[in-house]
């Protein structure tokens, strides 16, 4: 399958992520053709190779065959102007060094700005540090702590998107969605991320992708008990 990288430094102007989140909503990238005439635009991914991976090889113990993804923060607010590149490289020497990971835990990450990263392959287990049976599920994480942040449009809109083209190219249906804390005892992916997976916003939108519409994905307003402060906001 063609595979596209965006190639992009972190740093890139406004009007650079503009035209890649554009090339995201409107399926300008490489298009998966499936059995039964359904057509999704493969996300716009900096690949592994382009932040600068060390993964070490991953064990045959790990392989796994996708049928579930299952959406996580990072747990850590996100701080205006950080290099997302150098922070995917830090949770990499993180899991290696402390966690004895060969790689990053997660198969996707998701910065504020909504650019994808590619993590681990995903013929390959995640890897967690609560307890749960991990086989199966392709894990994605957005970068912030959405027990003190709100998620960005942007990052609703790539999750939205990949959803629906990991759901095509794997042959999962998106209403194996679920949030890490559903399948285990965790607050992870923060209550103001967690909504729109349990209420099944984000199922709705990757359907809708699926089906060649373009959905209105928006932010929802914020919760009476915080958090109030958007992850992509101001310094």
């Amino acid at each position: 399958m063609a595979q596209r990288t965006s190639g992009l430094p972190c740093n890139s102007p406004s009007w650079v992520t503009g035209v890649l989140m554009s090339f995201l909503l409107t399926g300008c990238a490489f298009v998966n053709d499936q059995p039964g005439g359904t057509f999704v635009a493969e996300p716009m991914v900096v690949r592994a190779a382009d932040w600068g991976s060390q993964a070490q090889p991953l064990p045959d113990s790990l392989r796994h065959t996708p049928r579930f993804i299952t959406v996580h923060h990072a747990g850590v607010a996100w701080k205006p102007g950080t290099d997302a590149a150098q922070a995917l490289r830090a949770l990499q020497a993180f899991g290696q060094n402390v966690r004895h990971w060969p790689d990053v835990p997660y198969h996707f990450l998701i910065a504020p700005d909504g650019r994808i990263y590619e993590g681990r392959p995903t013929g390959y287990a995640p890897q967690s540090n609560t307890n749960y049976d991990v086989a199966g599920h392709i894990g994605i994480q957005l970068w912030g702590n959405f027990d003190v942040q709100r998620v960005s449009r942007a990052q609703l809109a790539s999750l939205a998107h990949l959803v629906a083209w990991l759901g095509i190219r794997h042959g999962i249906t998106v209403d194996t969605l679920r949030a890490h804390r559903d399948l285990t005892d965790t607050a992870c992916p923060g209550r103001d991320l967690y909504r729109y997976v349990h209420d099944g916003l984000v199922q709705r939108w990757a359907r809708a992708i699926q089906q060649g519409d373009e959905p209105a994905v928006h932010v929802l307003d914020a919760l009476t008990q915080g958090p109030g402060d958007p992850v992509d906001a101001a310094p």
